[in-house]
């Protein structure tokens, strides 16, 4: 069973905390507010740990595959990690509801994404149900997996971000932490949660646009770009350019901006930029062969929960080889990506 970990959030704390210092009334107060709420999360995630631990499983024996499981829940507010109202469940027709059905629809997407181009049953690989948990908090502007079997969808407050539900990459993202947590388990901390991070850009942004239907240059590279409040638009963070997304945003492009105490979603930069260039030196869909390499990487058993950057990008040079031949265009921009962001292999 994989280990239980810290809730994931799209928006990091250290940003909440530079957030927190504006001069802006609002948006300091906002700032605070989800800080606060993050702290509480998480002290009762680390309560209730044992208790969840021993809820039964859905069966899931002889699942075929290829069908999600979604369950929309209505939090209605509430801060309880107790499932709200059932919204709307696999099947059934569009609640009246906008953020329900912005939950259904993403986590739909990303579950079409990972069946469809990597035959994987949902998170775990075994048909785990996906259960989208909306409203949370009041104008909580946040979204996160909660490492449990959970997302859950703050309505935004306006100023940071909008309504959570609506980005299907966010959403690609956070399900990615899931599927992390399940093949990997990346400790959360130093070069591996920056990889952690990374990684659940790199397939956030291939469910966008998947669903989306965008190539590698049609796409904006944006994480968050549906759901950036007035103070980080245009976006949270840029593959294409990071460092650029908001007047917040202060990941490195390259190694030589790494910071040794940075934040996980900081540095993630840094391997965000090496898929970006491998993906578009290649050109087509991001899935027609850099996103199959990344996910070979990711699901490959000598991938370590203290992996470094260099150990990643080892791994997915040597998937490279085997998939494509050490001599193949494939082989060379996964090369020329972890090169552009002086990784050394």
């Amino acid at each position: 069973m994989a280990a239980r970990c810290a809730p994931r959030c799209i928006l990091p704390s250290g940003l909440l905390h530079r957030l927190a210092r504006s001069a802006d009334d609002a948006l300091r107060e906002a700032a605070l507010n989800s800080l606060v709420l993050d702290s509480r999360f998480r002290l009762a995630r680390a309560e209730s740990s044992a208790r969840l631990l021993r809820l039964p499983r859905p069966v899931t024996f002889a699942r075929i595959g290829g069908q999600p499981q979604r369950t929309i829940y209505d939090q209605q507010g509430s801060e309880s990690q107790t499932p709200g109202v059932v919204m709307r469940v696999e099947g059934q027709a569009p609640s009246e509801d906008q953020a329900a059905n912005q939950a259904y629809d993403g986590l739909g997407a990303t579950y079409s994404f990972y069946w469809t181009v990597f035959e994987r049953d949902s998170i775990d690989d075994a048909g785990m149900p996906l259960l989208g948990m909306t409203h949370y908090g009041r104008h909580y502007p946040n979204a996160f997996w909660d490492g449990a079997g959970h997302m859950f969808f703050g309505d935004g407050d306006g100023q940071i971000l909008t309504q959570t539900a609506a980005g299907i990459d966010v959403i690609g993202h956070e399900l990615t932490h899931g599927v992390i947590q399940h093949e990997a388990n990346l400790t959360y901390s130093g070069q591996s949660g920056a990889l952690n991070e990374s990684v659940s850009d790199v397939f956030g942004i291939q469910v966008k646009q998947y669903a989306l239907g965008q190539n590698v240059h049609s796409s904006d590279w944006l994480i968050g770009a549906d759901i950036a409040g007035p103070a980080l638009r245009p976006a949270l963070r840029s593959m294409k350019q990071p460092g650029t997304a908001n007047p917040y945003d202060d990941q490195p492009a390259d190694m030589t901006g790494y910071l040794p105490s940075g934040d996980v979603h900081t540095n993630s930069g840094i391997p965000n930029h090496a898929f970006y260039v491998v993906a578009t030196t290649l050109g087509g869909y991001a899935w027609d062969a850099a996103g199959p390499i990344w996910y070979a990487a990711l699901t490959d058993p000598q991938l370590r929960p203290n992996a470094t950057f260099r150990d990643f990008a080892r791994i997915t040079v040597r998937h490279a080889h085997q998939i494509y031949g050490a001599a193949s265009d494939q082989a060379h921009a996964v090369r020329q990506g972890w090169e552009a962001v002086k990784v050394a292999l």
